[in-house]
């Protein structure tokens, strides 16, 4: 009897055997397996995000601190303003404790120093020796006095061999820290030196004597021609300007001065005298309140730049289904409600005004703060009262000025202990955790793929086993049909 098997087929599966794709196949698996590190990555991002965002709302506290401070400082709310009618003549700055008021100044004479001047021929060489240099006043008609400063001492400067050229007797002289300066003037008789008191003043003329250890018996050259001391007899070079003291009258009353800068002749009042005047010089001080107004306007800034900012990263976007990197952070929620709380809470520190939307600062709907500047105007023209109103130091929030709650609530936020150390801390840790878990990850997706590369490697060895005893199994069967037909 004949069987026919010709229909029997050889054992297969596609894409096993010696065309097994092992790496398509682990990678494919692999893919899968690494579905967890992804989320950890896609979290250590989200993390990054939020230690960037928290760092920026940081600064911006900082600034909020800072334009805060400003406004609780004394020296704000103490300042004064001072304006001259004629400054071409007479400059005024106030400074602390400058008390508001009227002045009226008139400058008689104005504060010189004394100027001596060689004559050229004088000063085309010099010779060896010393000059002494001593400060003091002159006195007398004509000068024959001399009354040394009492706070100084004379000075001796040596001039040397190789140091006689009217360039190195300048540089020596002003080396020598005498009180005076020289220099060369040059005019159509040639090069002279000039000598002049450093600072202005009577008491700040000098006088000077020389030694000729090289002498020429000439008083009218080498280093005798430097000499000035009409008491002594001896004076060569010619007095251009002899030193004296500015004079001048505040409020009528007579005031002399070394120097054109007079400092505190009115408490914190410094007059800077340019020129002498026909007439009195109307001088006004003012309080300051211009000053207050630019840092009530800065600190405005800086709170709606912190609250914008908080705004744009608290949010969420229904059109790309996202939200901002603070969106529904803890931290976050409690300082924006902090900020709000300092607001809305009304202060008993002035007895005028309660509420900061009383002098022109409210909040609008955004949550940003707008100026009204009328009511701001007149919050600046009762300077004490809105002093308290921002600035005072109560004994409880209630009664605390707005500016100073700001401040406080900031050095709090900002301080060791505060949301912004505790929440970067957290964030860093859930960092450092992350990093952790995804280091054992990758070991362990490590040691998965080398599992599955070996099982896969094995299986593709067997099925090319199979797949050749499939092929012998056929051609043997073949083989027998062939024979059982015969």
């Amino acid at each position: 009897m004949a069987t026919n098997i010709s229909g029997v087929g050889s054992i297969s599966s596609a894409g096993l055997g010696s065309g097994l794709d092992v790496n398509s196949i682990v990678a494919s698996l692999m893919a899968i397996e690494a579905r967890p590190l992804d989320i950890l990555k896609d979290q250590a991002k989200g993390l990054d995000s939020q230690l960037s965002t928290f760092g920026k709302l940081q600064s911006h506290f900082s600034a909020l601190r800072d334009k805060s401070n400003a406004l609780t400082s004394s020296s704000l709310w103490n300042g004064t303003t001072a304006t001259s009618a004629d400054p071409t003549a007479l400059k005024v700055l106030s400074g602390a404790g400058t008390a508001a008021g009227s002045y009226q100044v008139q400058v008689s004479t104005l504060a010189k120093s004394q100027t001596l001047t060689a004559s050229a021929a004088a000063s085309s060489t010099f010779n060896e020796g010393s000059i002494t240099i001593e400060l003091g006043a002159w006195t007398g008609a004509p000068i024959d006095t001399f009354t040394a400063k009492a706070s100084s001492v004379p000075v001796t400067i040596d001039i040397a061999a190789g140091e006689t050229s009217i360039e190195a007797v300048r540089d020596k002289i002003n080396g020598a820290g005498a009180g005076v300066i020289a220099s060369i003037v040059n005019d159509a008789n040639g090069a002279r030196l000039s000598i002049r008191s450093k600072d202005t003043g009577l008491e700040n003329g000098f006088r000077i004597t020389t030694v000729e250890t090289v002498g020429d018996a000439d008083a009218t050259a080498g280093l005798s021609a430097l000499d000035f001391d009409p008491a002594g007899g001896l004076t060569q070079m010619t007095a251009a300007q002899m030193g004296s003291n500015a004079t001048l009258t505040v409020n009528g009353i007579a005031i002399e001065s070394a120097s054109n800068s007079l400092v505190d002749v009115v408490d914190g009042l410094t007059l800077n005298l340019l020129k002498t005047t026909a007439a009195p010089v109307d001088v006004s001080v003012a309080v300051d309140s211009e000053t207050v107004k630019t840092k009530v306007t800065e600190f405005v800034t800086a709170f709606n730049d912190l609250a914008n900012f908080m705004r744009t990263q608290m949010a969420y976007n229904p059109d790309s289904k996202t939200g901002g990197a603070l969106q529904g952070d803890r931290a976050a929620v409690s300082l924006l409600n902090q900020l709000r709380g300092v607001i809305n809470l009304g202060s008993t520190a002035s007895g005028t005004w309660s509420r900061l939307s009383e002098v022109g600062i409210s909040m609008k709907t955004d949550g940003t703060l707008a100026i009204d500047s009328t009511k701001l105007g007149n919050g600046l023209a009762n300077l004490p009262e809105l002093k308290k109103l921002l600035a005072f130091d109560g004994v409880d929030s209630e009664s605390t000025g707005f500016m100073r709650r700001f401040k406080e609530l900031a050095d709090s936020a900002l301080g060791a202990e505060g949301t912004f150390e505790t929440r970067n801390s957290s964030l860093k840790d859930m960092l450092s955790r992350n990093g952790k878990n995804q280091d054992a990850y990758e070991v362990r997706l490590s040691q998965t793929e080398a599992r599955l590369r070996k099982q896969y490697t094995a299986l593709d060895a067997t099925m090319a086993q199979l797949n050749g005893l499939s092929s012998y199994l056929g051609q043997q069967l073949k083989a027998l049909s062939i024979n059982t037909q015969a």
